[in-house]
């Protein structure tokens, strides 16, 4: 005789379990576990933390413990042979936050910003996003947990910071070793930093997602249109002001097309236009060419006066940004600038 539907649908629910080792924690598991949680399939699983291989076989997921690694029911990293990184493109051995992200971050980002992984320009749009949040967070976890230096062993750093680092904050959050705790007492602490582990991923995916990523449409479609702005393809106009400086690196890199745009045009609050120079790198304060000499520190009619432009308001004394009243007078600008 069959099982009722709804009885065996529970049984299968009861059945989704995630293991990871019991006692002290670090913030790679804490994060790996939350990640798997944070999935549809495991929302309810059951997190079970032991040492015992008979507790590891009964699991649906082993994350961090076992000696093993499949890609599919084990992730851990401890054993001597282990050498997987995150692509051709990192030297980063992996944690187990790491693994967990490579295997299934591109799914949870679909599912967290209602992306599809099926659609073509949105999965694009994920591949994006699981690249950058892998670069911006995910590895320096990865190097911390592997103990690898981010920096030559033999610099002197100028002040401590460890305490404030996101591995030792989770590392405070264990029993102290003094307090003879219990596994129970260890269990309590761990889902404390598994959830601060979560927390800090979903806002930095949260803040790419909603933010970096509209920011990157925004450059990458005046990007596209620079030629209609003018025939050099120099002058790039921003429909909407959004931070523009690393998409327009990445885009320029990504077309062959690196140092491509000589300045920026965008509004800002005021109602007002900006011209912007292109610094050579992030960092820089040297720029691909600036406003012309004579023009900076000049302001308002005597700027209109000697550029011939109507509605100038200024250009700034170092030449690195200028402005205008409307967007026809900053394209002037831009334009005789080249």
């Amino acid at each position: 005789m069959s099982e009722p539907v709804s009885k065996k649908l529970k049984l299968d629910s009861e059945m989704l379990r995630i293991c990871t080792h019991s006692g002290s924690f670090h913030a790679d598991e804490s994060l790996a576990v939350y990640l798997l949680k944070s999935l549809k399939k495991y929302a309810d699983a059951e997190v079970v933390r032991s040492r015992d291989p008979a507790q590891w076989e009964e699991a649906d997921i082993v994350v961090d413990v076992s000696g093993k690694y499949d890609g599919e029911k084990f992730f851990d990293h401890h054993q001597r042979e282990f050498d997987e990184v995150f692509s051709a493109d990192y030297k980063t051995k992996l944690s187990s936050a790491g693994l967990v992200y490579k295997h299934f971050g591109k799914e949870i980002i679909s599912e967290k910003l209602n992306l599809s992984l099926s659609d073509a320009k949105q999965a694009l749009q994920i591949d994006l996003l699981y690249l950058k949040i892998y670069k911006d967070f995910v590895e320096a976890l990865d190097a911390n947990d592997n103990g690898i230096n981010n920096y030559a062993a033999d610099i002197k750093p100028n002040f401590h910071d460890k305490n404030i680092t996101l591995p030792s904050i989770v590392s405070h959050l264990n029993p102290s070793w003094n307090t003879n705790p219990t596994d129970a007492d260890y269990d309590r602490q761990f889902h404390k930093a598994s959830a601060l582990m979560g927390e800090v991923f979903m806002n930095l995916l949260d803040g790419y997602g909603n933010g970096w990523l509209p920011a990157r449409t925004i450059v990458e479609d005046a990007f596209n249109a620079r030629f209609d702005v003018d025939p050099s393809g120099k002058i790039m106009v921003l429909d909407q002001f959004c931070p523009w400086k690393e998409h327009l690196y990445c885009i320029e890199k990504e077309a062959d097309k690196e140092n491509e745009i000589l300045y920026v045009l965008f509004g800002d609050s005021s109602g007002a236009w900006r011209i912007s120079t292109v610094s050579l790198t992030s960092t820089s304060f040297q720029n691909r060419k600036a406003l012309p000499e004579p023009w900076r520190g000049i302001r308002d009619d005597a700027l209109s006066q000697l550029t011939g432009v109507p509605g100038c308001i200024f250009v700034h004394a170092a030449g690195f940004i200028g402005g205008a009243k409307t967007r026809e007078a900053v394209i002037q600008l831009a334009k005789m600038s080249i």
